[in-house]
């Protein structure tokens, strides 16, 4: 019952109603994105199994990891079985994770968005998402601290990792997730949607109004606002 209602509070967050707002979820619309998968995995896991006790696969640096995650020995056994059952060969390549993130939106296209989305998890730049990648980056989703949070999502946003988010940055996240979205939402978006989302992002974010928003900026603007502060919540004790 638990797991139903938060995924259903998630769906819900995610209404493309009048009064929703894409940039409510800075920084967790995306790595929320990939919480039913996780949940999934956890459970196809435990099932096959039948007992935890009985995942005793043990990857390669499961005590650096347990150093590096705030993950347990258990919940780092159970994650690797199911990355292994979606990803046989241990690792990810794009073209893998935008078809398995596909299957969620599967009224829009989603391609953009979770190439965006693997750049951000490939941290190394090596053109696979391994274990390793993965259990990081979800370690800061789900159990990170609001700080790294927020450092993850601006991360994201910063596609050329200059360290500073622009409007034409912005504007191609934002334009993902409408294509990811898809046109058969009710009440239908508007065309110009995305333009108008970066605008008030930059209008809330860009304190000097120089064009761009600095870390210092992201973070300060997201630390004040109380619902991208509640929604820095949303994922707790997902696993």
């Amino acid at each position: 019952m638990r797991e139903k209602s938060r995924e259903q509070s998630l769906s819900d967050s995610r209404e493309l109603d009048g009064s929703y707002d894409p940039l409510t979820d800075l920084g967790l619309l995306s790595p929320g994105c990939l919480i039913p998968r996780i949940s999934g995995l956890v459970k196809n896991s435990i099932a096959e199994d039948g007992e935890l006790s009985t995942v005793c696969y043990r990857p390669e640096g499961v005590e650096q990891l347990l150093q590096q995650t705030k993950f347990t020995r258990r919940e780092l056994q159970i994650l690797y079985r199911g990355f292994k059952n979606e990803c046989p060969n241990g690792v990810v390549d794009e073209g893998t994770f935008k078809y398995i993130y596909a299957q969620f939106f599967p009224q829009g296209d989603s391609s953009t968005y979770a190439h965006f989305l693997f750049e951000a998890f490939d941290s190394r730049k090596s053109g696979m998402v391994s274990f390793e990648d993965f259990v990081t980056g979800m370690s800061i989703i789900l159990r990170g601290s609001v700080t790294e949070k927020l450092n993850w999502a601006f991360n994201l946003y910063d596609l050329n990792k200059d360290g500073f988010i622009t409007k034409e940055e912005m504007t191609d996240i934002m334009r993902s997730i409408y294509d990811m979205m898809g046109t058969c939402t009710y009440p239908c978006m508007q065309k110009d949607a995305p333009k108008e989302h970066v605008e008030n992002f930059f209008q809330k974010m860009d304190k000097n109004n120089d064009g761009v928003v600095t870390i210092e900026e992201f973070l300060e603007s997201c630390q004040k606002d109380e619902n991208i502060m509640q929604s820095m919540h949303l994922f707790d004790n997902v696993i």
